[in-house]
């Protein structure tokens, strides 16, 4: 399976002063880096929509998913740090900006002024879906490029965003029985 990544110039890889010793093949270290990369970016983006939803959120399950969003947003802001740094130890470089993440998210920001709570629930469910097919492909290239430390922490992250889904899905449907 292949990986939806935006490749990032050689220099993004490996620069002198950053390089970080690794048993890892260069071509197998910027497979795992350009595959991992991007669902930092992603997990930034969906934090920071979870959070919009978080802090403009409205009606009858108010407390409810305002607890709901505001825990999704501190799992995914919690899982950037340990994949960034898994790639430095292959010796790549990772985020450094807001831009940067623009570049690389596959998930759409929403900016729209008001979204309805059943709207919340389903965009956020539908992009921790997307997280998670991204996260299975990444574990992917992960394995064949023998970069078994970041499978392992993939699975745990899948998990997580899995978790996430299900916990948007119910909320979701029981959004839509009292319609």
């Amino acid at each position: 399976m292949t990986v939806a990544t935006k490749a990032l110039p050689e220099a993004d890889f490996v620069p002198a002063a950053l390089k970080t010793p690794t048993d890892l093949n260069l071509e197998q270290a910027q497979a795992v880096i350009s595959a991992v990369n991007p669902l930092i970016a992603d997990a930034f983006a969906v934090y920071l929509k979870t959070k919009n939803f978080h802090w403009h959120l409205s009606g009858s399950h108010f407390r409810d998913y305002h607890l709901m969003f505001d825990e999704q947003a501190e799992q995914l802001l919690g899982s950037t740090d340990p994949l960034a740094e898994r790639v430095r130890k292959l010796g790549g470089t990772t985020l450094r900006s807001i831009g940067h993440i623009s570049q690389l998210q596959t998930v759409q920001d929403n900016n729209t002024e008001f979204v309805t709570p059943l709207d919340m629930l389903t965009e956020l469910m539908n992009d921790n879906g997307a997280l998670a097919k991204n996260q299975r492909a990444a574990h992917e290239v992960c394995d064949a490029s023998r970069d078994f430390a970041t499978a392992s922490l993939l699975e745990v992250i899948i998990d997580e965003t899995e978790r996430r889904t299900w916990f948007l899905f119910e909320a979701a449907q029981g959004l839509e029985h009292t319609r």
